[in-house]
Protein backbone atom coordinates (compact mmCIF):
# COMPACT_ATOMS: atom_id res chain seq x y z
CA UNK A 1 0.00 0.00 0.00
CA UNK A 2 1.54 3.25 -1.37
CA UNK A 3 0.61 5.89 1.18
CA UNK A 4 1.09 9.96 0.46
CA UNK A 5 2.51 11.82 3.88
CA UNK A 6 1.80 15.51 4.11
CA UNK A 7 4.34 16.26 6.37
CA UNK A 8 5.59 19.09 8.85
CA UNK A 9 2.31 21.16 9.32
CA UNK A 10 2.23 23.43 11.99
CA UNK A 11 -1.07 22.51 12.53
CA UNK A 12 -2.64 20.14 13.15
CA UNK A 13 0.55 17.44 12.13
CA UNK A 14 1.08 15.33 9.64
CA UNK A 15 -2.28 13.37 7.80
CA UNK A 16 -1.01 10.42 5.85
CA UNK A 17 -3.76 8.74 2.84
CA UNK A 18 -3.89 5.49 0.95
CA UNK A 19 -6.31 4.22 -1.19
CA UNK A 20 -8.48 7.18 -0.97
CA UNK A 21 -8.42 7.20 2.93
CA UNK A 22 -6.85 8.71 5.93
CA UNK A 23 -4.69 6.20 7.26
CA UNK A 24 -2.92 8.26 10.02
CA UNK A 25 -2.67 11.37 11.71
CA UNK A 26 -0.59 13.02 14.09
CA UNK A 27 3.41 12.21 13.67
CA UNK A 28 3.04 9.84 10.80
CA UNK A 29 7.02 7.71 10.79
CA UNK A 30 8.29 7.64 7.75
CA UNK A 31 8.02 3.63 5.84
CA UNK A 32 9.42 2.82 2.64
CA UNK A 33 7.84 3.62 -0.47
CA UNK A 34 6.08 6.68 1.08
CA UNK A 35 5.14 10.02 -1.70
CA UNK A 36 5.91 12.77 1.09
CA UNK A 37 4.92 16.15 0.62
CA UNK A 38 6.49 18.80 2.24
CA UNK A 39 4.06 21.16 4.29
CA UNK A 40 6.64 22.68 6.72
CA UNK A 41 4.91 25.71 8.06
CA UNK A 42 1.63 24.93 6.60
CA UNK A 43 -1.81 24.22 8.00
CA UNK A 44 -3.99 21.04 6.99
CA UNK A 45 -7.82 20.91 7.26
CA UNK A 46 -10.21 18.40 6.25
CA UNK A 47 -11.75 19.42 2.66
CA UNK A 48 -14.44 22.12 3.25
CA UNK A 49 -17.63 21.47 2.33
CA UNK A 50 -19.87 24.37 0.57
CA UNK A 51 -23.68 23.14 1.00
CA UNK A 52 -25.25 25.67 -1.21
CA UNK A 53 -24.35 27.12 -4.46
CA UNK A 54 -25.64 28.34 -7.61
CA UNK A 55 -23.20 27.46 -10.52
CA UNK A 56 -25.13 28.86 -13.15
CA UNK A 57 -25.23 32.31 -11.68
CA UNK A 58 -21.39 32.94 -12.41
CA UNK A 59 -22.79 34.32 -15.60
CA UNK A 60 -24.74 37.37 -14.10
CA UNK A 61 -22.61 38.80 -11.44
CA UNK A 62 -23.26 42.26 -10.29
CA UNK A 63 -26.51 42.85 -11.51
CA UNK A 64 -29.56 44.13 -9.49
CA UNK A 65 -26.65 45.21 -6.75
CA UNK A 66 -29.09 47.19 -4.98
CA UNK A 67 -32.27 45.06 -4.61
CA UNK A 68 -33.92 43.15 -2.28
CA UNK A 69 -34.28 38.99 -3.10
CA UNK A 70 -37.78 39.51 -4.88
CA UNK A 71 -36.39 42.44 -6.77
CA UNK A 72 -33.06 40.70 -7.35
CA UNK A 73 -34.96 37.12 -8.52
CA UNK A 74 -38.04 39.02 -10.80
CA UNK A 75 -34.61 41.25 -12.52
CA UNK A 76 -33.11 38.18 -13.33
CA UNK A 77 -35.71 35.13 -14.07
CA UNK A 78 -35.92 36.71 -17.79
CA UNK A 79 -32.03 36.63 -18.26
CA UNK A 80 -31.69 33.11 -16.69
CA UNK A 81 -34.16 31.61 -18.96
CA UNK A 82 -31.88 32.40 -22.00
CA UNK A 83 -29.35 30.08 -20.95
CA UNK A 84 -28.51 26.97 -22.68
CA UNK A 85 -26.73 23.61 -21.47
CA UNK A 86 -23.77 24.92 -22.40
CA UNK A 87 -23.63 28.30 -20.97
CA UNK A 88 -24.62 26.84 -17.68
CA UNK A 89 -21.65 23.78 -17.85
CA UNK A 90 -19.39 26.66 -18.81
CA UNK A 91 -20.89 28.20 -15.45
CA UNK A 92 -20.54 25.13 -13.69
CA UNK A 93 -16.73 25.01 -14.99
CA UNK A 94 -15.51 28.21 -13.24
CA UNK A 95 -17.44 27.73 -10.27
CA UNK A 96 -16.28 24.47 -9.23
CA UNK A 97 -12.55 25.42 -10.17
CA UNK A 98 -12.85 28.67 -7.91
CA UNK A 99 -14.33 26.38 -5.31
CA UNK A 100 -11.45 23.99 -5.56
CA UNK A 101 -7.94 26.60 -5.11
CA UNK A 102 -10.64 27.67 -1.97
CA UNK A 103 -10.34 24.37 -0.40
CA UNK A 104 -13.57 23.09 -1.27
CA UNK A 105 -13.58 19.37 -2.15
CA UNK A 106 -17.50 18.83 -1.78
CA UNK A 107 -20.11 21.28 -3.21
CA UNK A 108 -23.67 21.11 -3.08
CA UNK A 109 -25.58 23.31 -6.65
CA UNK A 110 -29.34 24.07 -6.38
CA UNK A 111 -29.97 24.17 -10.01
CA UNK A 112 -33.49 25.15 -10.53
CA UNK A 113 -34.58 26.93 -13.42
CA UNK A 114 -34.46 24.62 -16.58
CA UNK A 115 -36.16 26.54 -19.26
CA UNK A 116 -38.62 23.90 -21.82
CA UNK A 117 -37.91 21.55 -19.40
CA UNK A 118 -34.22 20.01 -21.00
CA UNK A 119 -32.86 18.50 -18.37
CA UNK A 120 -29.58 17.95 -20.07
CA UNK A 121 -28.46 21.23 -17.82
CA UNK A 122 -28.03 18.10 -15.15
CA UNK A 123 -25.63 16.53 -17.58
CA UNK A 124 -23.50 19.83 -18.32
CA UNK A 125 -23.04 20.24 -14.33
CA UNK A 126 -21.78 16.71 -13.86
CA UNK A 127 -19.43 17.10 -17.15
CA UNK A 128 -18.31 20.22 -15.28
CA UNK A 129 -17.62 18.29 -11.73
CA UNK A 130 -16.21 15.72 -13.73
CA UNK A 131 -13.45 17.79 -15.30
CA UNK A 132 -12.51 19.79 -11.85
CA UNK A 133 -12.45 16.84 -9.62
CA UNK A 134 -14.39 18.04 -6.20
CA UNK A 135 -17.17 15.49 -4.96
CA UNK A 136 -20.64 17.54 -5.79
CA UNK A 137 -24.56 17.04 -4.70
CA UNK A 138 -26.44 17.78 -7.77
CA UNK A 139 -29.61 19.18 -6.31
CA UNK A 140 -32.29 18.45 -9.40
CA UNK A 141 -34.16 22.01 -8.44
CA UNK A 142 -37.74 23.05 -10.22
CA UNK A 143 -40.35 25.62 -10.10
CA UNK A 144 -43.95 24.89 -10.98
CA UNK A 145 -45.68 27.91 -9.76
CA UNK A 146 -45.18 30.93 -12.02
CA UNK A 147 -47.41 34.12 -11.74
CA UNK A 148 -50.57 33.28 -13.11
CA UNK A 149 -51.21 30.97 -10.32
CA UNK A 150 -49.58 33.38 -7.34
CA UNK A 151 -46.08 32.49 -7.96
CA UNK A 152 -43.17 34.80 -8.13
CA UNK A 153 -41.49 33.39 -11.18
CA UNK A 154 -42.74 34.43 -14.51
CA UNK A 155 -44.86 31.61 -16.30
CA UNK A 156 -41.90 31.34 -19.08
CA UNK A 157 -39.49 29.96 -16.56
CA UNK A 158 -41.42 27.08 -14.45
CA UNK A 159 -42.04 23.41 -15.59
CA UNK A 160 -45.04 21.02 -15.59
CA UNK A 161 -45.17 19.29 -12.35
CA UNK A 162 -45.67 15.64 -13.63
CA UNK A 163 -42.15 16.22 -15.77
CA UNK A 164 -40.27 17.43 -13.04
CA UNK A 165 -41.04 14.30 -11.25
CA UNK A 166 -40.32 12.11 -14.13
CA UNK A 167 -37.20 14.09 -14.71
CA UNK A 168 -36.45 13.79 -11.03
CA UNK A 169 -36.18 10.38 -11.45
CA UNK A 170 -34.68 10.22 -14.58
CA UNK A 171 -31.60 12.50 -13.77
CA UNK A 172 -30.92 10.61 -10.67
CA UNK A 173 -30.50 7.26 -12.51
CA UNK A 174 -28.45 8.74 -15.08
CA UNK A 175 -25.74 10.39 -12.91
CA UNK A 176 -26.04 8.97 -8.82
CA UNK A 177 -23.11 7.21 -8.26
CA UNK A 178 -22.69 7.39 -4.59
CA UNK A 179 -18.86 8.59 -4.74
CA UNK A 180 -18.31 11.81 -6.74
CA UNK A 181 -21.64 12.47 -7.73
CA UNK A 182 -25.06 12.66 -5.66
CA UNK A 183 -28.55 13.89 -7.03
CA UNK A 184 -31.03 15.69 -4.30
CA UNK A 185 -34.75 16.68 -5.87
CA UNK A 186 -34.93 20.12 -4.59
CA UNK A 187 -38.02 22.39 -5.19
CA UNK A 188 -37.41 25.74 -5.16
CA UNK A 189 -38.95 28.04 -2.49
CA UNK A 190 -42.37 28.01 -1.38
CA UNK A 191 -42.66 30.96 -3.09
CA UNK A 192 -42.36 29.29 -6.15
CA UNK A 193 -43.14 25.87 -6.04
CA UNK A 194 -47.04 24.67 -5.47
CA UNK A 195 -47.49 22.54 -2.32
CA UNK A 196 -48.02 19.42 -4.28
CA UNK A 197 -45.29 19.09 -5.67
CA UNK A 198 -43.26 19.82 -2.24
CA UNK A 199 -45.29 16.83 -1.24
CA UNK A 200 -44.75 14.56 -3.99
CA UNK A 201 -40.96 15.79 -4.20
CA UNK A 202 -40.28 14.21 -1.11
CA UNK A 203 -42.23 11.27 -1.55
CA UNK A 204 -40.02 10.46 -4.57
CA UNK A 205 -36.85 11.30 -2.69
CA UNK A 206 -37.89 9.19 -0.12
CA UNK A 207 -38.96 6.21 -2.17
CA UNK A 208 -35.23 6.83 -4.01
CA UNK A 209 -33.11 7.52 -0.51
CA UNK A 210 -31.74 10.87 -1.64
CA UNK A 211 -32.07 14.02 0.11
CA UNK A 212 -34.20 17.33 -0.44
CA UNK A 213 -33.65 20.67 -0.48
CA UNK A 214 -34.84 24.12 -0.77
CA UNK A 215 -34.38 27.87 0.20
CA UNK A 216 -36.07 28.75 3.95
CA UNK A 217 -36.75 31.83 6.01
CA UNK A 218 -35.03 33.67 3.93
CA UNK A 219 -36.25 37.04 3.91
CA UNK A 220 -39.37 38.84 5.49
CA UNK A 221 -40.84 38.93 2.34
CA UNK A 222 -41.09 35.08 1.92
CA UNK A 223 -42.27 35.54 5.36
CA UNK A 224 -45.05 38.29 4.58
CA UNK A 225 -46.20 36.25 1.74
CA UNK A 226 -46.33 32.74 3.23
CA UNK A 227 -48.82 34.39 5.78
CA UNK A 228 -50.49 36.07 3.42
CA UNK A 229 -51.08 32.96 1.05
CA UNK A 230 -51.24 29.93 3.69
CA UNK A 231 -51.63 31.44 7.05
CA UNK A 232 -48.48 30.09 8.16
CA UNK A 233 -45.27 30.83 8.52
CA UNK A 234 -42.85 29.22 6.14
CA UNK A 235 -40.76 26.50 8.89
CA UNK A 236 -44.30 25.52 9.43
CA UNK A 237 -45.68 25.45 6.53
CA UNK A 238 -42.74 22.96 5.16
CA UNK A 239 -43.47 21.34 8.50
CA UNK A 240 -46.98 19.97 7.43
CA UNK A 241 -45.77 19.24 4.15
CA UNK A 242 -43.80 16.50 5.68
CA UNK A 243 -40.40 18.28 5.00
CA UNK A 244 -38.91 18.83 8.63
CA UNK A 245 -37.00 15.99 9.01
CA UNK A 246 -33.27 14.47 9.12
CA UNK A 247 -33.06 14.17 5.28
CA UNK A 248 -33.53 17.16 4.67
CA UNK A 249 -31.13 20.58 4.82
CA UNK A 250 -32.59 24.02 3.93
CA UNK A 251 -31.06 27.32 2.70
CA UNK A 252 -30.57 30.78 4.69
CA UNK A 253 -32.67 30.20 7.84
CA UNK A 254 -32.54 33.47 8.91
CA UNK A 255 -35.99 34.16 10.46
CA UNK A 256 -36.85 31.56 13.19
CA UNK A 257 -38.44 31.88 15.89
CA UNK A 258 -36.97 30.01 19.22
CA UNK A 259 -39.44 27.39 18.67
CA UNK A 260 -38.66 26.96 14.87
CA UNK A 261 -34.93 26.95 16.29
CA UNK A 262 -35.62 23.93 18.38
CA UNK A 263 -38.09 22.05 15.75
CA UNK A 264 -35.39 22.36 13.15
CA UNK A 265 -32.63 20.88 15.77
CA UNK A 266 -35.21 18.27 16.72
CA UNK A 267 -36.14 16.77 13.55
CA UNK A 268 -31.86 17.27 12.69
CA UNK A 269 -33.24 19.36 9.50
CA UNK A 270 -29.86 21.14 8.49
CA UNK A 271 -29.79 25.16 7.66
CA UNK A 272 -27.21 25.83 4.69
CA UNK A 273 -25.43 29.51 6.17
CA UNK A 274 -25.08 31.89 3.65
CA UNK A 275 -23.44 34.69 5.19
CA UNK A 276 -22.12 37.13 2.43
CA UNK A 277 -25.20 36.45 0.10
CA UNK A 278 -27.49 37.47 2.86
CA UNK A 279 -25.47 40.74 3.76
CA UNK A 280 -24.96 41.61 -0.04
CA UNK A 281 -29.02 40.90 -0.23
CA UNK A 282 -29.91 42.61 3.08
CA UNK A 283 -31.81 39.73 4.09
CA UNK A 284 -30.80 39.51 7.67
CA UNK A 285 -28.49 37.54 9.91
CA UNK A 286 -29.17 33.58 10.79
CA UNK A 287 -29.43 32.55 14.23
CA UNK A 288 -26.24 30.46 14.21
CA UNK A 289 -25.23 30.02 17.18
CA UNK A 290 -28.42 29.08 18.47
CA UNK A 291 -28.96 26.94 15.44
CA UNK A 292 -25.95 24.96 16.30
CA UNK A 293 -26.34 25.01 20.39
CA UNK A 294 -29.53 23.62 19.96
CA UNK A 295 -28.67 20.93 18.24
CA UNK A 296 -29.30 21.29 14.04
CA UNK A 297 -26.50 20.57 11.53
CA UNK A 298 -25.45 24.27 10.36
CA UNK A 299 -22.90 24.31 7.24
CA UNK A 300 -21.69 27.04 5.36
CA UNK A 301 -23.00 28.01 1.80
CA UNK A 302 -21.36 30.23 -0.91
CA UNK A 303 -24.81 31.00 -2.56
CA UNK A 304 -24.85 32.03 -6.42
CA UNK A 305 -22.35 34.77 -7.14
CA UNK A 306 -24.99 37.00 -8.54
CA UNK A 307 -25.24 37.75 -5.02
CA UNK A 308 -21.97 36.86 -3.65
CA UNK A 309 -19.38 37.75 -6.43
CA UNK A 310 -16.37 36.69 -4.54
CA UNK A 311 -17.70 33.18 -5.25
CA UNK A 312 -15.34 31.24 -3.11
CA UNK A 313 -15.66 29.75 0.13
CA UNK A 314 -12.73 30.64 2.73
CA UNK A 315 -14.23 33.83 3.06
CA UNK A 316 -16.93 32.56 4.66
CA UNK A 317 -15.50 31.33 7.24
CA UNK A 318 -14.80 34.72 8.48
CA UNK A 319 -17.58 35.96 7.07
CA UNK A 320 -19.60 33.40 9.48
CA UNK A 321 -17.63 33.96 12.63
CA UNK A 322 -18.04 38.20 12.45
CA UNK A 323 -21.79 37.85 11.72
CA UNK A 324 -22.19 35.56 14.80
CA UNK A 325 -20.46 37.97 17.17
CA UNK A 326 -22.30 40.78 15.61
CA UNK A 327 -25.66 39.31 16.35
CA UNK A 328 -25.44 38.37 19.65
CA UNK A 329 -22.80 41.93 20.58
CA UNK A 330 -20.17 39.22 22.30
CA UNK A 331 -16.57 38.61 20.17
CA UNK A 332 -16.75 35.33 22.72
CA UNK A 333 -20.07 34.11 20.89
CA UNK A 334 -18.26 32.52 17.92
CA UNK A 335 -14.42 31.43 17.63
CA UNK A 336 -12.00 30.34 14.47
CA UNK A 337 -12.80 26.52 15.53
CA UNK A 338 -16.53 27.28 15.82
CA UNK A 339 -16.22 28.84 12.09
CA UNK A 340 -14.23 26.42 10.45
CA UNK A 341 -16.56 22.72 12.00
CA UNK A 342 -19.42 25.24 9.93
CA UNK A 343 -17.54 24.91 7.03
CA UNK A 344 -16.34 20.89 7.71
CA UNK A 345 -18.41 18.69 10.04
CA UNK A 346 -21.33 20.76 9.84
CA UNK A 347 -21.71 20.96 6.05
CA UNK A 348 -20.95 17.06 6.08
CA UNK A 349 -23.83 16.79 8.33
CA UNK A 350 -25.89 19.10 6.46
CA UNK A 351 -25.67 16.47 3.52
CA UNK A 352 -25.96 13.58 5.19
CA UNK A 353 -22.80 12.45 4.82
CA UNK A 354 -20.72 10.41 7.65
CA UNK A 355 -17.37 9.73 5.37
CA UNK A 356 -16.07 13.07 4.48
CA UNK A 357 -15.20 16.79 6.86
CA UNK A 358 -12.95 15.51 9.76
CA UNK A 359 -9.34 14.66 9.80
CA UNK A 360 -9.94 11.20 10.88
CA UNK A 361 -8.21 7.80 10.21
CA UNK A 362 -10.66 5.80 8.21
CA UNK A 363 -12.90 9.00 6.65
CA UNK A 364 -12.45 9.93 2.93
CA UNK A 365 -8.55 11.49 2.11
CA UNK A 366 -10.34 15.10 1.61
CA UNK A 367 -7.63 17.47 3.04
CA UNK A 368 -6.31 20.71 1.86
CA UNK A 369 -2.88 22.36 2.37
CA UNK A 370 -2.74 26.08 3.28
CA UNK A 371 0.24 27.90 2.41
CA UNK A 372 1.36 29.26 6.18
CA UNK A 373 4.31 31.01 4.93
CA UNK A 374 2.71 34.48 5.69
CA UNK A 375 0.80 33.66 8.61
CA UNK A 376 3.90 32.17 10.77
CA UNK A 377 4.08 34.65 12.95
CA UNK A 378 0.27 34.59 14.00
CA UNK A 379 -0.05 33.11 17.16
CA UNK A 380 -3.02 30.43 16.74
CA UNK A 381 -3.09 28.56 13.83
CA UNK A 382 -7.01 28.52 13.21
CA UNK A 383 -6.98 32.30 14.04
CA UNK A 384 -4.21 32.39 11.01
CA UNK A 385 -6.51 30.59 8.62
CA UNK A 386 -9.91 32.26 9.10
CA UNK A 387 -9.20 35.81 10.69
CA UNK A 388 -5.85 36.38 8.56
CA UNK A 389 -5.44 37.13 4.89
CA UNK A 390 -7.74 35.67 2.57
CA UNK A 391 -6.03 33.21 0.48
CA UNK A 392 -5.97 30.12 -1.70
CA UNK A 393 -5.24 26.42 -1.49
CA UNK A 394 -1.43 24.94 -1.92
CA UNK A 395 -3.04 21.40 -2.34
CA UNK A 396 -6.13 20.05 -2.33
CA UNK A 397 -6.69 16.14 -2.39
CA UNK A 398 -10.07 14.41 -3.06
CA UNK A 399 -10.07 10.84 -2.20
CA UNK A 400 -6.47 11.42 -2.29
CA UNK A 401 -6.13 12.35 -5.46
CA UNK A 402 -4.31 16.03 -6.28
CA UNK A 403 -7.79 18.45 -7.43
CA UNK A 404 -5.10 21.24 -6.56
CA UNK A 405 -1.61 21.18 -7.14
CA UNK A 406 1.02 23.73 -5.92
CA UNK A 407 -1.90 26.62 -6.32
CA UNK A 408 -3.26 25.61 -9.71
CA UNK A 409 -6.01 23.06 -10.48
CA UNK A 410 -4.61 19.88 -11.97
CA UNK A 411 -7.63 18.88 -14.23
CA UNK A 412 -8.63 21.92 -15.80
CA UNK A 413 -7.23 25.49 -17.29
CA UNK A 414 -8.80 28.39 -14.99
CA UNK A 415 -7.71 30.94 -18.07
CA UNK A 416 -9.59 29.69 -20.91
CA UNK A 417 -12.70 28.14 -18.31
CA UNK A 418 -13.07 32.20 -17.68
CA UNK A 419 -12.69 33.12 -20.99
CA UNK A 420 -15.42 31.18 -22.07
CA UNK A 421 -17.50 32.18 -19.42
CA UNK A 422 -16.89 35.70 -20.21
CA UNK A 423 -17.87 35.60 -23.71
CA UNK A 424 -20.93 34.08 -22.47
CA UNK A 425 -21.45 36.37 -19.87
CA UNK A 426 -21.45 39.18 -21.84
CA UNK A 427 -24.06 37.95 -24.83
CA UNK A 428 -26.41 38.61 -21.21
CA UNK A 429 -25.49 42.10 -21.16
CA UNK A 430 -28.49 44.54 -21.54
CA UNK A 431 -25.72 46.34 -24.22
CA UNK A 432 -21.32 46.95 -23.97
CA UNK A 433 -21.84 49.77 -21.41
CA UNK A 434 -24.27 48.85 -19.39
CA UNK A 435 -23.40 45.54 -17.66
CA UNK A 436 -26.92 45.18 -15.30
CA UNK A 437 -29.60 45.96 -13.25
Amino acid sequence: MTRTVLRGARWPGDVAMADGRIVAVGSVPAADGDVVVDCSGDLLTPGLVNTHHHFYQWLTRGWAVDSTLFGWLQTLYPVWARLSPEDVEAAAAVALAELALSGCTTAADHHYLVPGGDDSVFDAIAAAARLVGIRTHVARGSMDLGESRGGLPPDSVVEDLDAILASTEAVHARLHDGETLFVTAAPCSPFSVSQRLMRESADLARRLGIRLHTHLAETLDEERDSLARFGKRPVELLDDLGWIDSDVWVAHGIHLSDREVQRLAEARTGVAHCPSSNSRLGAGIARVRDLVDAGAPVGLGVDGVASNEIGTLQPELRMALFLARQRAGDPTAFGPADALALGTSGGAACLGRTDIGRLEVGLRADVVVWPGDDVADVLDPLAALVLGPERSARHVYVGGVPVVADGHLVGADLASLRADLTRRARRLWPDSSTPGG
